[in-house]
């Protein structure tokens, strides 16, 4: 069977898992652990429009998961059913990024494609982010100067409670010369955040405020 989970997907897979198994370990009412059983499962298959009996199948087993083995296990098999991200080389990077001269590029060769939703990485020397995310079945390159924050906030991306910093973008309108600065505070890791993201809403957003 193909792959038909997205890393988002997955990861919110993940925390449902790690909900329901703390409900085992914790609660005492046998009626309780059921409807979270069922609750957790109808999350999960919620995440899809519609679903092949195969791909149902391989999902609805997640109400049996009782111990943290048990979940660890069985996301190990599902890992097979993630879609992973584009494979990309270091020349397609060069190319979405053309106008930088001395532009730093992430090992790639290291990068476990279906753990990520975009790839984002930090220039610390030139206080600059670098971001190349899927978007119409091609991949697009957004690069902004990045300061970090002194103190944790709310990811604009993954909503998570992370280190962050301002991502700024410059845009230049249409028919002018003028360019317009758009952004919001993101994660300085972006590893970390791609394993927060359960949704690609906010991701998708965000984008497409920088694009504006």
């Amino acid at each position: 069977m193909e792959p038909f989970i997205q890393s988002a997907q997955f990861n919110f897979i993940k925390f449902q898992i790690k909900n329901l198994v703390y409900g085992h370990a914790s609660a005492k009412d046998a009626g309780v652990i059921r409807a979270l059983e069922s609750l957790t499962v109808e999350k999960v298959i919620g995440l899809f429009g519609e679903l092949m009996d195969e791909q149902r199948q391989v999902l609805e087993p997640i109400s049996e998961i009782r111990e943290p083995l048990e979940a660890d296990q069985y996301l190990i098999q599902l890992k097979r059913y993630v879609l992973p991200f584009p494979s990309v080389e270091e020349k397609e990077i060069r190319k979405l990024f053309s106008k930088v001269k001395k532009l730093t590029i992430p090992v790639l060769d290291k990068l476990d494609l279906q753990e990520i939703s975009y790839l984002g990485w930090n220039d610390t020397g030139s206080n600059k982010k670098y971001i190349v995310v899927p978007q119409d079945g091609k991949l697009i390159g957004i690069q902004g100067t990045f300061q970090r924050s002194t103190k944790k906030g709310i990811c604009a991306i993954c909503n998570g409670h992370e280190e962050v910093g301002m991502f700024t973008a410059g845009t230049r309108r249409s028919g002018q010369d003028t360019y317009t600065k758009r952004g919001n505070y993101i994660c300085v890791d972006s590893m970390a955040c791609n394993e927060n993201l359960t949704d690609l809403t906010k991701l998708h957003d965000f984008i497409q405020l920088l694009q504006k």
